[in-house]
């Protein structure tokens, strides 16, 4: 029986639903989930009239209203606490990294937007882009290095990790020039069987949800 809800934008484009999915389905909490199509940017009002900042991801669980993915995170830690490392220097290294995904990399966001249907290789590359993708390599080959991978803080994947999904499919949809280490990093995200079925559900979307300003962008 669903404990609540979680509302999200359209699979194939919303890189911060796919954040707020991941954390929700690690912790395991059992809530129905809403899928509103995006209408392009800011502007779908069926989400603004649902959620209290107008964006997705928006999570209710047994009474909790929760509209930021790190505070999203940060619930579905109470509810399954190893979903952060349980060493607090590791875990502390943990939350900076995310807080870091979740202030920062503006650049990225706009010149390589998320569409999981699409191959944009080449394309995209600006110098502000290509800065940001250099800290995300520097960032994802310190926590590999330290923790022994796959995944960034280890063995297991947790919340740092679904809030880089989405970057991973940036990567694998606009394919930039990144490490050897930075694509093994990629490919054992995308293998994930969490991630893999975020990926079939989005091709499984109507035809009629597609955005031509995501679908034929302007590239660069």
């Amino acid at each position: 029986m669903a404990e609540g809800r979680l509302v999200i934008g359209t699979k194939r484009y919303s890189s911060w639903s796919l954040r707020g999915w991941l954390m929700v389905q690690l912790a395991g909490l059992a809530v129905e989930e809403q899928v509103i199509v995006l209408a392009g940017g800011g502007n779908t009002q069926a989400i603004r009239a649902i959620s209290p900042n107008g964006l997705v991801p928006y999570l209710e669980h047994r009474g909790a209203r929760i509209w930021e993915s790190l505070a999203i995170a940060e619930y579905c830690a109470e509810i399954r606490p190893g979903l952060w490392p349980q060493e607090p220097a590791a875990r502390a290294h943990a939350r900076s990294i995310a807080a870091e995904m979740h202030a920062g990399f503006r650049a990225l966001r706009m010149a390589m937007p998320m569409n999981l249907g699409r191959d944009f290789a080449g394309h995209g590359r600006t110098p502000e882009c290509l800065a940001d993708i250099a800290r995300i390599e520097a960032i994802w080959a310190e926590a590999l290095g330290q923790y022994g991978g796959p995944f960034l803080m280890g063995g297991d994947f947790g919340l740092v990790d679904a809030m880089y999904a989405p970057v991973v499919a940036r990567f694998l949809t606009w394919k930039p020039a990144i490490s050897p280490n930075a694509q093994a990093y990629c490919d054992a995200v995308r293998a994930h069987p969490l991630v893999d079925r975020w990926y079939r559900e989005a091709a499984a979307e109507p035809a009629e949800w597609l955005l031509p300003k995501y679908e034929n962008p302007v590239l660069g």
